[in-house]
């Protein structure tokens, strides 16, 4: 028997509530695998600022480092409560970012999934999506703006300014184009590099060293695209992408912009994978003002705990249950609240009651 030790980090909003549904799954895979799953769960975020003090104790840090992979939920307040917790402490900047620091994890992959019988959650037209959408956004997760050295100050005329800086290093670059690449041929063999060389001398950099190792991958096709005309392409034709790749505020930008595409950001697991350990989470975020109403969808959650399971476990059948079970749920009609479309005719169901449906599907598979 495989036995994998997962830290759970539930953080805040309405992540204790989908992390509630991950479990619930995890132990329905155990019944039809031989594998158990160890959980262990740690405070993370906000949750645990206001009990520790820190929004990533060092509890937490030894937590993730004994653990197989880590599967994290939402994290974040709102704005009222957040002004309760001071700047440089809270949890965004003072939980996440060193938690992908800490673990080095550089490729964040974002699937913009939606088969053709699920078009009209989208609000984009049928014959627009066409036979689906089928994207995978690679986004560079630990470099670029969000850490890059910022600064706030008030210069000799009395006015106060901001200062970030955007910094890549060769070997930031390389590696997450290779990671692209890699994922391109094992796709369609097209790979969109999304960049701003017009303006930026980061994407100068980074576009030279994609024509450095491009002919190390001669059965992928690359087709270069500024990151404006991208956010357009998603809108009008979305088709035309299957693999993109970017520096990470673009593909923060995009990602998101991708679950618009599909209906909503409650559509998007995703994985953040680093030289030694990955952690999974929902792309969206915490959601206080539905926090504990048990209306939330999870299946960002479960996507990425069926993500885990193929990238950390090698699990590509249960991870593949796992999806079919949530599709299978939609085209019966079922659907959270963020999916309701007026003109379908919808059965609602909870939280609560989405994982125990995918859980029993698993079960019974």
């Amino acid at each position: 028997m495989n036995r994998y030790k997962i830290a759970l980090l539930a953080g805040d909003g309405i992540g204790p509530e989908i992390m509630q549904q991950a479990e619930k799954v995890l132990k329905a895979v155990e019944t039809r695998s031989d594998v158990k799953f160890d959980l262990t769960p740690a405070l993370f975020g906000a949750a645990a600022w206001f009990e520790t003090g820190h929004s990533l104790p060092q509890e937490t840090i030894d937590i993730c480092d004994q653990s197989d992979a880590i599967l994290k939920g939402t994290i974040g307040l709102n704005h009222e409560d957040t002004q309760k917790i001071p700047v440089e402490e809270r949890p965004e900047r003072a939980g996440l970012l060193p938690l992908r620091k800490h673990l080095d994890t550089y490729a964040n992959f974002r699937p913009v999934y939606l088969p053709a019988g699920l078009k009209h959650f989208s609000p984009l037209k049928p014959e627009i999506i066409g036979d689906g959408i089928d994207i995978m956004i690679i986004r560079e997760l630990v470099g670029g703006l969000y850490f890059g050295e910022k600064k706030l100050g008030v210069d000799e005329h009395g006015q106060r300014y901001a200062v970030e800086t955007l910094e890549y290093t060769e070997q930031q670059i390389e590696r997450i184009l290779r990671v692209a690449l890699e994922t391109a041929q094992k796709r369609k063999g097209v790979l969109h590099n999304i960049h701003k060389s017009n303006v930026l001398k980061s994407s100068v950099l980074w576009n030279e060293i994609l024509g450095e190792i491009a002919g190390e991958y001669p059965d992928v096709r690359i087709e270069h695209m500024l990151v404006d005309a991208a956010a357009t392409y998603l809108c009008l034709n979305p088709g035309q992408f299957d693999v993109m790749v970017m520096e990470n505020m673009m593909g923060d930008i995009l990602s998101d912009q991708g679950g618009g595409i599909l209906g909503s950001l409650g559509l998007m697991p995703s994985a953040c994978i680093g030289p030694n350990k990955a952690y999974y989470e929902p792309s969206h975020g915490s959601a206080p003002d539905i926090a504990g109403q048990n209306v939330a969808n999870p299946y960002s959650m479960l996507g990425s705990v069926a993500m885990m399971l193929e990238y950390s476990f090698g699990m590509k059948d249960q991870s593949k249950a796992i999806f079919d079970a949530m599709e299978a749920l939609f085209v019966e009609g079922f659907t959270t609240p963020d999916l309701v479309q007026p003109e379908v005719e919808n059965r609602m169901i909870s939280t609560d009651e989405f994982g125990d449906k995918v859980a029993k599907a698993i079960s019974k598979s």
